[in-house]
């Protein structure tokens, strides 16, 4: 679901939200259990509502990478924005061979990014590019890097490789890649307009 790949996304949604309820009634400190809930939340843009499932996860299991990594892109969204980037090292440390590496690093420089520190960005997000070069988002957040330094030539070609990789049309507008996104609250929000979004208008991303 989480990739879009199903063709009955509704009924697949209900349904797990179905089986992690009931894993939880039977074991309710059950940590994979609590993963599970967590990240079926987080990826339906319910991340406030994640924080806890993850947490009680870490207080099982305090080395649990992909759990610290994700509870510190869900208080991000919730506002507490100094805590991205020290989860996402930490979970590097703990797994630093992770297939999950990807997102850690992407999140990294996003984070990096969203609060203007553009050189920083730069440096992470081609790691993400590294570990999954077919990935499209990774290309749009170094275009807007690029556009915001003023690199007039590079900015615009990774937008163009953002729209070859995609399978849709997010990256057409910048109305097409807000729509039925959740960027977090209000002062978070504010971060993507006048950092990521500003460098993809710079990068020549249309409004419509």
């Amino acid at each position: 679901m989480s990739n879009h790949w199903s063709s009955t996304e509704f009924a697949d949604i209900a349904r797990a939200e179905g089986l992690t309820a009931e894993a939880l009634a039977v074991s309710p400190s059950n940590p994979l259990a609590h993963y599970a809930k967590g990240f079926f939340l987080a990826t339906h843009n319910r991340r406030a509502e994640a924080i806890p499932e993850f947490e009680a996860v870490v207080a099982c299991d305090r080395n649990w990478a992909a759990a610290i990594a994700q509870l510190g892109r869900c208080r991000f969204s919730a506002g507490s924005i100094e805590e991205m980037i020290p989860a996402q090292e930490q979970a590097i440390r703990l797994s630093p061979r992770d297939p999950l590496i990807y997102g850690w690093c992407l999140w990294i420089g996003q984070a990096h990014l969203l609060q203007s520190r553009t050189e920083e960005a730069i440096v992470w997000l081609p790691k993400t590019r590294s570990a999954n070069p077919a990935a499209p988002s990774v290309h749009a957040w170094l275009a807007s890097a690029h556009a915001l330094k003023g690199e007039s030539e590079r900015a615009p070609a990774e937008l163009a490789e953002a729209r070859r990789l995609s399978a849709d049309d997010r990256f057409s507008s910048i109305a097409r890649l807000q729509a039925g996104r959740y960027y977090g609250v209000p002062k978070v929000c504010a971060l993507y307009e006048t950092t990521y979004f500003a460098g993809l208008r710079k990068a020549g991303l249309p409004e419509e």
